[in-house]
């Protein structure tokens, strides 16, 4: 047998190993392969194993991956009404979706608004916090911020305060380091009054007799009027003239009261949502009563009153979505300083002092931020 027949040729299991003519190194490879084939469906379980554990992590995966996020819920406690607040509202809005934030997306706002009923914010407060939202956004003094501090420990409260210092309320700690679940801005409206009733007595200097309407019920009015206002008035040789107004319903008594007594200007506190719920209708009394009058807020201006000052509500309102952001990224309340306000704006309206037959001095135009005609 040639060497091709010893190669091809197996060795029988009968022959003899040691014989020349076996083909031996032939028979061991035949050997390795058998034992290949026969660990071959060993190879295969483990593939079709591992082929199974793979997709199943891989759809783990992929459900958790689809699974819908949760959204962050923002509750927004108004001590007005929706229509008041639209315009500085949507100054929230913008800011939030310029840090990431779009509702109805990425974000909820659960809006609650007390339409200048003060008896309404606990009751909002406590719903806002049933609803278990993750941040509660406070427009509005001391006495709806309390409100929603006295509902909850826990959740985040962010203030567009006016009104009184939140040091000297007891809202906060110190405005660096606020403690406790509240941070946000004060518009330090209190603080203003003096410089309020000065541009008045710049803008309308033959004014001697200055009638104040303010809402005893929000204790910076009455700080405002009985302390800032006082000195300032004294100082400036003006006699103030207080009128309380605790409801909707005294308006009219006191515009009638003021119609016999006639002073020569009108005062009225910022701080209140009874005050900004009837705003118009203030405004409108003035206008008809040919009264210049002083505000601490632009919208009364807007709705018709000659001069308001005071910090930039639409820069305070979007600083709300600074707040809002850090919080929703890890960071307390109490760690978030109470921010003040840097800038502040003078407004006047020239078509009303027109239709009250006044002309307003120009060293007070020159220093308005805005002009309404």
């Amino acid at each position: 047998m040639n060497d091709i027949s010893r190669i091809l040729l197996p060795c029988s299991r009968s022959a003899n190993r040691k014989s020349k003519t076996c083909t031996e190194p032939f028979d061991s490879a035949q050997d390795k392969l058998r034992r290949s084939f026969q660990r071959r469906p060993r190879r295969r379980r483990w593939v079709v194993i591992f082929t199974i554990c793979f997709t199943f992590v891989v759809g783990i995966v992929v459900a958790w991956a689809q699974q819908p996020k949760k959204v962050p819920r923002i509750g927004y406690l108004s001590t007005s009404d929706a229509a008041t607040e639209s315009v500085l509202l949507e100054a929230i809005r913008l800011a939030l979706r310029e840090r990431g934030y779009v509702e109805g997306q990425n974000i909820a706002i659960e809006y609650r608004y007390a339409e200048g009923k003060r008896d309404r914010f606990p009751e909002l407060a406590a719903e806002l916090v049933r609803l278990k939202v993750d941040i509660i956004v406070v427009v509005g003094g001391e006495v709806p911020i309390r409100a929603a501090k006295n509902a909850t420990k826990t959740i985040p409260i962010v203030m567009v305060g006016r009104g009184a210092d939140p040091v000297e309320a007891g809202l906060v700690e110190s405005l660096a380091r606020p403690g406790g679940n509240v941070t946000g801005m004060t518009n330090l409206t209190v603080d203003l009054g003096g410089k309020r009733l000065e541009l008045l007595k710049e803008a309308v200097p033959k004014v001697a007799r200055v009638a104040v309407l303010y809402d005893p019920a929000v204790p910076g009015n009455v700080l405002e009027v009985k302390e800032v206002l006082a000195v300032a008035a004294r100082a400036l040789r003006l006699t103030l003239e207080r009128w309380e107004i605790r409801t909707a319903d005294d308006f009219d008594r006191v515009f009638a009261a003021l119609n016999k007594q006639r002073p020569d200007g009108l005062y009225v506190t910022p701080a209140g949502s009874l005050m900004r719920t009837n705003a118009k209708r203030i405004a409108d009394f003035a206008l008809k009563s040919r009264l210049p009058s002083m505000y601490g807020n632009r919208l009364f201006v807007e709705a018709g009153g000659l001069i308001s000052y005071g910090a930039d509500q639409t820069e305070s309102y979007r600083r709300v979505a600074y707040y809002v952001d850090k919080i929703l990224k890890g960071t307390k309340p109490a760690d978030l300083p109470v921010e003040q306000p840097t800038k502040f704006q003078l407004v006047i309206n020239l078509k009303t002092a027109e239709q009250i037959g006044l002309t307003i001095p120009q060293r007070v135009l020159g220093r308005a931020d805005k002009v309404i005609k």
